[in-house]
């Protein structure tokens, strides 16, 4: 058998052509979107419920202070350093990364407060009192 010269017109392509290879990366663009919006949903349920245990532990840390001082602060930054008439202090009893929430808020404080000797509230997502699913508001009290 006689065997033909190799030429570039014999030689077979095994490649992906340019159609191929725009179906396969609008697919992963469908999948990519659909993954994303699944986990954004998670991220926020995550904040969310962390925002609740920080609440708790910044809590603690204010009723740590008012056994030691006496009462609550005043406002929260107390809690950083020493104010100037506070015998029995024994902090900083907290960092100022813990007087935000996972959002990125600030904490809502009141003292006196109107269900205890002091208030601390969590805004949720929004950081706005009021409102409702991730945006709710929790309370020390509750």
């Amino acid at each position: 058998m006689r065997r033909l010269p190799f030429t570039v017109a014999n030689r077979r392509q095994r490649g992906f052509t340019l159609l191929e290879m725009l179906a396969v990366i609008v697919l992963l663009g469908i999948v990519a979107t659909i993954v994303v919006r699944q986990v954004g949903g998670n991220v926020d349920k995550g904040k969310y419920g962390a925002g609740k245990a920080q609440l708790a532990s910044l809590s603690m840390k204010i009723e740590s202070y008012g056994l030691d001082v006496g009462s609550p602060p005043k406002d929260l930054q107390q809690m950083l350093a020493r104010p100037a008439n506070a015998s029995g202090w024994a902090g900083p009893y907290a960092k100022p990364s813990d007087l935000k929430d996972p959002f990125g808020h600030a904490f809502g404080y009141r003292f006196p407060g109107q269900h205890g000797a002091f208030d601390l509230i969590f805004f949720g997502q929004d950081g706005q009192p009021g409102g409702d699913g991730y945006n709710a508001d929790l309370g020390n009290w509750e």
